[in-house]
């Protein structure tokens, strides 16, 4: 096993400090990777050798980012609908079946390398751990080839079946949703994780979405929901009421919905609010009420929902700047979001904090302090990523 000491770090943020100091920053600080995960925590003045040696030369360091929800398994474009929107149209979900069109015309190669391309740039910008959704194929064989090509990148594959009703079923969803919940379901599972629906405006009711998750569960996968994007509905309420990990988007809340987040942040499984500015930006709709989240005592997270159509950004430090300016959230609030927030709605304990023990996934910036992710907005400031305590960028600070 070979050891690493990242020295002379200015501001190390670990994520992992106690509730009054949740980031848990240190100064004057050093790391210590063995393998693939972190050894050693401290004061640089007193920290171990190691085979090797980085200068960190007073940069901030913080945990990976983790994305907890994002659609990178699609071909086509969709610029001209973003012009359309800036012009002054409205969204809807309808033009995800532009991307399904193009989805099902391509071949795998060309599906695999447009993942290939985005994943890059997701770790460019600092995201170590992510979740890639399926749902731009919606046949049996598209929608298993996007969850065999996600499965290549990432243990976190969503089956999304249940994006929208694709249009050689928009007469028969009922038989639609039976595909979903039974032959598509059965030619998926085995390379997902997860299943998610979308429960709102133009996708799919209550029942319809009960149905989906139900099965989804009865296959062994853990559920994520799409709730509340488009309109105020039956979404969050059900995501809570299932035990899902996370209910995604959540635009539109009422009280009753924010008190059930509150609550269910208690439980042994909570559900996850999991906010994705990027959609907001990119469809100039209203932004999810973060505030009226974090004072009722719901966990948020932050995710970058990239995907062709509605939030083609794979920058997590691009959103928490969004949280911040937009939503109100203090810097602090922002990064937890998008590390610990992130990784408890993938229900993983491994990533998104530095501690002990964990698994090796950091950031360095080239800035000294991590309030720089927001105060310089549209800047590239990540000069190293480390994952499972390989370095896989850096460059000459």
């Amino acid at each position: 096993m070979t050891s690493t000491l990242i020295d002379n770090i200015g501001e190390l943020v670990t994520c992992d400090g106690p509730p009054d100091d949740p980031l848990g920053v240190r100064s004057a600080a050093a790391v210590v990777i063995q393998d693939t995960e972190i050894a050693w925590i401290g004061p640089r003045a007193v920290a171990p050798e190691a085979d090797e040696r980085i200068d960190a030369l007073g940069a901030a360091v913080l945990p990976g980012f983790v994305d907890s929800h994002a659609h990178l398994v699609f071909a086509g474009d969709r610029a001209a609908e973003f012009a359309a929107r800036m012009a002054g149209e409205t969204y809807s979900a309808g033009g995800i079946g532009t991307t399904v069109r193009a989805t099902r015309e391509a071949d795998d190669q060309e599906l695999r390398s447009t993942v290939a391309r985005l994943v890059a740039e997701l770790i460019g910008a600092g995201s170590t751990t992510f979740e890639i959704k399926s749902g731009y194929g919606l046949t049996v064989d598209d929608e298993q080839r996007s969850v065999r090509i996600a499965g290549e990148f990432t243990p976190e594959v969503t089956f999304l079946g249940a994006h929208v009703t694709p249009t050689e079923f928009a007469h028969d969803r009922a038989a639609y949703v039976d595909l979903v919940t039974g032959a598509m379901l059965d030619a998926c599972a085995p390379h997902s994780r997860w299943v998610d629906v979308f429960c709102d405006r133009g996708a799919f009711d209550a029942d319809e979405s009960r149905q989906v998750l139900s099965a989804g569960r009865r296959a062994g996968l853990g559920l994520r929901v799409h709730a509340n994007q488009l309109q105020a509905g039956p979404g969050v309420s059900l995501a809570v009421e299932l035990s899902a990990a996370s209910a995604d988007h959540c635009t539109h809340l009422s009280a009753g919905d924010v008190d059930a987040l509150a609550a269910s942040a208690g439980l042994a499984e909570p559900t996850v609010a999991t906010l994705l500015p990027g959609a907001e930006f990119s469809t100039r709709s209203t932004y999810p009420d973060a505030r009226a989240l974090l004072d009722a005592g719901a966990l948020v997270a932050l995710a970058t929902d990239c995907n062709p159509g509605s939030s083609y950004t794979t920058s997590m430090p691009f959103c928490i700047a969004l949280a911040v300016r937009e939503m109100h959230m203090t810097v602090a609030e922002a990064v937890l979001a998008a590390t610990v927030g992130g990784a408890t709605a993938l229900r993983r304990q491994d990533v998104g904090r530095l501690r002990i023990g964990g698994r090796a996934d950091m950031v360095m910036l080239d800035a000294p302090s991590h309030i720089h992710l927001a105060y310089r907005p549209g800047v590239n400031l990540v000069a190293g990523v480390w994952r499972a305590g390989r370095r896989v960028i850096g460059r000459v600070r």
